[in-house]
């Protein structure tokens, strides 16, 4: 207070530092005691030895347990905040839609990946690239009949357009059938209006996955976190030229397709068990 008080006024120097114009008077009169007790030494040694990970519950559990002190947790809080030792609150992430509207379908696949012919059930999902010089998103559409990749797009944006085109990809590649359910999460292009016309328009059926349930849209997602962990296994991220990236997510997807096999499929590559059914 003395160094700032020939330049700023006593109440907004106790404005910054959070302190009651009362609190400070009574510090004046009482006379201000820099002395630490125990307690607050034990206290500032447990949270520096914590990394100020915990709040004051767990702070007095640790109390106790290492130096068998006992004290209210309302102590200890008042004593945290005192000698500022409040943990890192992480913030809650608020879950929002960015399309124009919010349209939520039911879990209609529900984990169940058994399909007896093409064209019943396809899955699909968007997986960051971030190994050329910007980051580029793949959205990749997979037929549960056989695992087979029958569409994939790869663009520089997330929106709409990206999972729009990539649908309209694969409609066209089987012959634009009906009826097909198709399966993603709850990401804000999937919810989107623009995305459920196009289904309706198409004939689809939509299926989403329960909110944070990585599980019940497991199958699309394992393949792209092979594409990353076998074509891009030893690449750093932006170390390649994003035509480079392009080469190679069409390199493997062509290799998943006909050469990959799966155990799933008796050890066939998707194309042979898709030949064989036929």
């Amino acid at each position: 207070m003395d160094q700032y008080r020939q330049k700023y006024t006593v109440t907004a120097i106790l404005s910054a530092l959070g302190v009651a114009r009362s609190t400070y008077y009574r510090w004046m009169a009482e006379g201000i005691s820099y002395e630490l007790t125990q307690v607050e030494r034990d206290l500032i040694a447990l949270c520096k030895q914590t990394r100020y990970r915990y709040g004051h519950r767990k702070i007095k559990k640790f109390l106790k347990s290492k130096y068998q002190t006992v004290r209210h947790r309302n102590t200890i809080q008042r004593l945290m905040q005192k000698h500022n030792l409040q943990c890192r609150i992480k913030k809650k992430r608020k879950w929002k839609s960015q399309g124009e509207s919010v349209v939520v379908a039911p879990n209609l696949l529900a984990r169940n990946f058994t399909v007896s012919a093409p064209n019943q059930k396809w899955v699909m999902d968007i997986t960051y690239i971030q190994y050329g010089s910007s980051t580029l998103y793949l959205s990749a559409i997979m037929d549960l009949f056989n695992n087979e990749i029958v569409a994939y797009r790869l663009y520089s944006h997330q929106q709409t357009s990206l999972v729009v085109d990539t649908l309209q990809a694969a409609l066209e590649k089987r012959g634009y059938p009906e009826g097909v359910i198709v399966h993603s999460d709850q990401g804000s292009v999937y919810t989107s209006h623009s995305y459920h016309q196009v289904l309706q328009q198409k004939h689809l059926v939509s299926s989403m996955s329960r909110r944070g349930n990585c599980w019940d849209n497991a199958v699309i997602e394992s393949f792209h976190s092979n594409i990353k962990s076998e074509e891009f296994q030893f690449v750093k991220f932006n170390s390649l030229s994003n035509l480079q990236v392009i080469e190679k997510v069409n390199n493997y997807t062509q290799h998943y397709n006909e050469d990959r096999i799966l155990t799933k499929l008796g050890y066939l590559s998707p194309r042979e068990f898709g030949a064989q059914a036929a």
